[in-house]
């Protein structure tokens, strides 16, 4: 699994969204700043967590942090990161790589309001070096995620 699946899932809804694979590291929201010459808050960091019944994703702009009150407030359970096995096991991409697209199982994502203000971010792309340049509207739409607000 990963960025193969990624692309497949790109090919199947003709979307042409070309996946830019790099020599170095991306696994960070820091490194993968650095190596596509953008500030971190660019980078669409995407967090697995898991509510009592279901994992869940959130992807949010990459110099964002969860606010725990927020999360509680609306997922109405304390944010609880998924370890990573569990997240390879759920979204067929290792940590550093993990993004809303080409997932193993069926994952509810949802979308901070933060990424909103960006004419373009940076998702990984299946991989700990690879990343897909999308805008917020595509972002929501490809994914079918909902848009809330659970960071600081």
């Amino acid at each position: 699994m990963g960025v193969d699946e990624v692309r497949a899932y790109f090919e199947q809804r003709g979307l042409r969204h070309s996946i830019r694979e790099m020599e170095t590291t991306t696994a960070t929201v820091v490194t993968a700043a650095q190596a596509l010459g953008v500030e971190p808050a660019l980078i669409a960091k995407t967090l697995a967590f898991r509510l009592k019944d279901r994992p869940i994703l959130v992807v949010t702009r990459g110099d964002s942090k969860i606010d725990n009150k927020k999360f509680k407030q609306h997922f109405h359970v304390k944010a609880s990161m998924m370890s990573p096995d569990e997240v390879m096991d759920t979204t067929g991409h290792p940590v550093g790589g993990v993004c809303p697209f080409g997932l193993k199982q069926k994952v509810d994502i949802y979308l901070d309001e933060s990424l909103r203000c960006f004419e373009k971010v940076y998702p990984a792309a299946g991989s700990r070096n690879s990343c897909v340049e999308i805008t917020p509207d595509e972002l929501g739409s490809i994914t079918g995620g909902q848009w809330i607000d659970v960071c600081k």
